[in-house]
C-alpha cells in the first residue's frame, strides 16, 4: 500500500505548482525521450499514466532490481525495453510506472525520496513507523512474513522486495511500489487525512479539489482493477460499480490492497477507514480473498454495532470520523 502514498505525494507538489500530472515524464528524466513502442515509434509518457498503470512500461527482474542502489540507477533499465502498448490505451498494473513517479519526486525537489517523504508526510502526520529503512530498534518488531504450502500449512518466508537483504540495508532504493513498512496506526493517520479532505490536526497537506481528482475515475471506460466494477484514480482503485467483495462499500469508495495481503479503503460516504494488515506472501488475488470478505463482514458489523449503541474501539477496525 505504498502506492497511494507515493501518488499524494506528487499531488502535494502539483498543489505547489512543481509539475503537473499531465506533464510528459520525459520533461524531468531526460531518460524517457528514447522510449519506444514495440514497433519502434516513440512513446510519450505522462505522470498521469504512471499514476493510472496506463503507461504500458515494462517491468525488469529481480536480479536487476538487486543491483539497483538508489531510484536514478533504476530508471536506465526501465527506458531500455519497449512499452508494451501505447501509454492511455489499456490498464495493466505496473511496478516501473510507480517507482519512476518516485524518481520524478527526486528530481523536482532534489531530495531522495525517502527523506522527501519523512518530512513531507511521515513527520508531520505521526506516522513514526512508517519508512523504507527499519532501524535497529524497530527491527524486534517486525512481523514474520508466512506462505501457505501446498498442504496447507504456513510456513516463514523471505519479505520478497527486499531481494535477500536486511530490512535495515540502505543498500537498495527506497521503492514506493512497494517497499514502506509500516503499522495498522499510522497508515490509519494517512487515511484519516485523505478523507478529510487533505488536511488533518490543523495542518493541510493538500487542496480539497486535489483529494477529489486523486480519488475520482481517472480511466474513463477502461477495465482496471483486481476485482470487478472498478477504476482507477491517482493512485487508488476506485469502486465504480460496488459487487462481489465490494458490494457492502459505497459507489466512489478508494483504497488499495498490497502484496502481503494487506487492504486500505476509504468509503467518503459512510466517513469509514477499513485497514487490513497480514503478512501472508502468496494471496493468489488478495483484492478477491475471502479474509478481505470476511474482514469487511466483521467490519461492516461491527460499525452497525458501534453506530446504535456506542463510540467504542473495536481491534482491528479503525472508527475515524472527520472533525
Amino acid at each position: 500500500m505504498s502506492k497511494p502514498i507515493l501518488a499524494t505525494l506528487l499531488l502535494m507538489l502539483q498543489d505547489e505548482g512543481l509539475l503537473s500530472v499531465d506533464d510528459p515524464v520525459e520533461k524531468y528524466l531526460p531518460e524517457f525521450k528514447g522510449l519506444k513502442t514495440a514497433d519502434g515509434k516513440p512513446a510519450k509518457v505522462t505522470i498521469r499514466h504512471l499514476l493510472t498503470h496506463t503507461s504500458g512500461m515494462c517491468e525488469i527482474t529481480s536480479d536487476q532490481a538487486r543491483d539497483c542502489k538508489t531510484l536514478a540507477s533504476v530508471i536506465p533499465l526501465y527506458v531500455a525495453k519497449p512499452v508494451g502498448f501505447t501509454p492511455g490505451s489499456k490498464w495493466v498494473y505496473c511496478q516501473s510506472g510507480i517507482n519512476t513517479g518516485g524518481r520524478i519526486a527526486e528530481a523536482v525537489t532534489g531530495e531522495p525520496l525517502e527523506k522527501l517523504l519523512k518530512r513531507r508526510l511521515f513527520d508531520p502526520l505521526g506516522m513514526k513507523d512508517t519508512t523504507f529503512y527499519l532501524t535497529e530498534k524497530q527491527l524486534p518488531r517486525l512481523t514474520k512474513s508466512y506462505t501457505r504450502t501446498d498442504k496447507g500449512d504456513l510456513e516463514v518466508t523471505d519479505i520478497r522486495f527486499l531481494n535477500g537483504k536486511s530490512p535495515t540495508s540502505l543498500d537498495r532504493f527506497p521503492a514506493p511500489n512497494g517497499g514502506l513498512f509500516s503499522t495498522a496506526s499510522d497508515y490509519a493517520r494517512f487515511c484519516q487525512m485523505v478523507l478529510r479532505g487533505g488536511e488533518l490536526d490543523g495542518r493541510r497537506y493538500l487542496k480539497p479539489e486535489t483529494v477529489k481528482l486523486m480519488t475520482t475515475i481517472q480511466t474513463a471506460g477502461l477495465k482496471t482493477g483486481f476485482t470487478d466494477g472498478n477504476g482507477w484514480g491517482l493512485g487508488w482503485c476506485v469502486v465504480r460499480e460496488p459487487q462481489g467483495i465490494t458490494a457492502m462499500l459505497s459507489p466512489g469508495t478508494f483504497g488499495h490492497g498490497g502484496a502481503y495481503g494487506t487492504q486500505a479503503w476509504i468509503d467518503p460516504g459512510t466517513k469509514r477507514i477499513s485497514i487490513l494488515m497480514v503478512q501472508r506472501a502468496n494471496f493468489p488475488n488478495s483484492d478477491a480473498s475471502e479474509v478481505r470478505r470476511g474482514f469487511q463482514e466483521a467490519a461492516s458489523g461491527a460499525f452497525s454495532n458501534l453506530k446504535s449503541k456506542s463510540h467504542r474501539s473495536i481491534r482491528g477496525v479503525l472508527p475515524v470520523h472527520p472533525r
